[in-house]
């Protein structure tokens, strides 16, 4: 199994760059897991020649079984994701994938704003839409200095989520604390 990895930021460092780094490290045995950070390079969707990022990104998605997309925590998506999965929509690569969402705040709405909005892009795809709203604070110590996540609570919140895109025989973490 293979899930392809996009954190909706820009921001090289961000804390949902980070989770989405640590979601890696939770992931069972034999589940293959690459990010994605060409975000930054992806231009507006237009009909006709497809540029290089962008068919980057359609061959990674094409060719993976499911996509881990990290959310920031206000209403706003950054536009370049808006052109990646208008690009992924019009490349028919998303239809019946599954794409699991995590989106961490502080505040309890802020991630729920942040899915809510891309969740309406993401059925507008057709894909299976999954994932959690994660209520922490990015200003806590969430992170070990390796990247790993070291709250208990906050790796099973994040390994529930990678659970809705593996098959259920293969939920044992690779790497756990």
């Amino acid at each position: 199994m293979k899930i392809i990895g996009i954190a909706a930021s820009l921001h090289v460092g961000s804390f949902i760059n980070r989770l989405l780094d640590a979601a890696g490290g939770e992931l069972p045995e034999g589940v293959r897991f690459e990010i994605w950070a060409g975000l930054g390079d992806v231009p507006p969707y237009q009909a006709g020649k497809v540029p290089v990022t962008a068919r980057e990104l359609l061959g990674l998605v094409s060719g993976a079984d499911a996509v881990l997309l990290t959310a920031p925590e206000h209403s706003l998506l950054p536009m370049e994701l808006t052109y990646a999965l208008q690009w992924l929509s019009a490349g028919d690569v998303l239809a019946g994938k599954h794409v699991a969402v995590m989106s961490a705040s502080a505040r309890a709405c802020g991630a729920m704003w942040a899915q809510a909005e891309l969740y309406k892009q993401l059925q507008g795809a057709d894909v299976v839409v999954m994932g959690a709203e994660l209520v922490i604070s990015p200003a806590c110590p969430h992170f070990d200095d390796h990247g790993r996540l070291i709250d208990a609570e906050l790796r099973d919140q994040v390994r529930a989520v990678i659970g809705q895109l593996c098959p259920a025989g293969a939920m044992e973490p690779a790497f756990s604390l």
